[in-house]
């Protein structure tokens, strides 16, 4: 699994721990710098949200969205996933950003506003701002209160820098160009963690494509990708002896429960990891261990023995394949990094 994709990813991206510090109340330092998408239409937003959720799990096979991963205890399995041996990309990546950080700074412009995409706690930007002399730091989440941790992170890291925030699910249109054009600056696109392999190939590039809308002539866009690999590989990064993706998996059941007056037993599902070779994906399923009728609201839904619910695809991409991505989406001057064994690939980009 990857991080939240809209925290794209995503992802957001570094490992979302509810450990973490959280300011009671914003101060007024930074408390307006959040600009809050979600609130215009929030109760619309939520109505349609769980009316897709209750949909999907209807449909054959049932569907579960992966943003539902993410509540407090999700949110902790997926920072102690990121711990584990088997769980390669975050490490992976962090290696390749600090091997390399010099050089694919060169080819990032200097003085530019940098928009982290999933920030989460935006702990993975910081480097990067020294790196490129940013002036400008956007957290993109759609989380207000990841928002107000990272603010306050940030704030403490870079006293003079001008700091931003919005609240936004970009699993839908991004809608930042009246944020940006409040800085005269180039934006850098911070996507890390492979969270864009939560995204279908063609969700993926019109999610790429409104990026590239947002860059204009000498913006870039810096992006992770997990690579394609040996199957054992993949199957244990998203399966570990320890049990602790299966739990993370499971709760998204207890999540469901919270959100449409469920049933569900999560006792009563096992977790499984495959990879489709055919859609090189990681395919994560709920599998019911036995014929069973689930209550979902004042409606019922039967799971006979076998019957999988999906969870999440997670998309690998050769780097050539990545590559035919970005350019099919309008990019062009690519440069890439990649670890010694072919494992995760770093990509820059600008709109060609």
């Amino acid at each position: 699994m990857n991080p939240p994709p809209q925290h794209p990813a995503q992802a957001a991206a570094a490992a979302r721990s509810p450990a973490s510090p959280r300011p009671d109340v914003p101060t007024a330092a930074w408390a307006h710098d959040i600009t809050d998408m979600l609130a215009a239409d929030a109760l619309s937003d939520r109505a349609a949200r769980l009316a897709a959720l209750r949909a999907g799990l209807f449909e054959r096979p049932a569907r579960v969205s992966p943003k539902f991963f993410y509540d407090a205890q999700g949110c902790a399995l997926y920072s102690a996933i990121c711990e584990l041996q088997e769980y390669y990309p975050t490490r992976t990546e962090a290696a390749i950003f600090e091997r390399h950080r010099e050089e694919i700074a060169r080819h990032l412009p200097r003085g530019a506003q940098w928009v982290d995409l999933g920030c989460g706690d935006g702990a993975k930007s910081w480097p990067w701002l020294e790196a490129v002399g940013a002036r400008r730091w956007v957290g993109v989440d759609i989380s207000p209160q990841w928002l107000r941790i990272s603010l306050q992170a940030g704030t403490g890291r870079f006293p003079g820098m001008a700091l931003a925030g919005v609240a936004t699910d970009f699993t839908r249109p991004l809608r930042l160009q009246r944020v940006l054009a409040r800085f005269e600056a180039p934006p850098v696109f911070f996507y890390p963690g492979s969270s864009i392999g939560n995204f279908t190939p063609d969700e993926a590039l019109a999610l790429l494509r409104s990026m590239r809308e947002h860059l204009g002539r000498d913006g870039r866009l810096l992006i992770g990708v997990d690579g394609l690999k040996e199957r054992h590989v993949l199957e244990a990064a998203y399966d570990d002896a320890l049990g602790v993706t299966a739990a993370f998996n499971l709760n998204v059941l207890r999540v469901v429960n919270r959100e449409l007056d469920a049933d569900f037993e999560p006792r009563r599902f096992a977790h499984r990891a495959q990879f489709n070779a055919r859609e090189s994906r990681i395919e994560m399923q709920l599998v019911s261990r036995e014929t069973q009728v689930v209550r979902i609201g004042a409606a019922e839904r039967r799971f006979d023995a076998g019957e999988a619910i999906v969870t999440e695809y997670s998309y690998k991409y050769a780097a050539d394949g990545f590559a035919a991505l970005l350019r099919d989406a309008g990019f062009g001057a690519l440069q890439h990094w990649s670890d010694e064994r072919g494992w995760f690939h770093v990509f820059v980009a600008a709109a060609a």
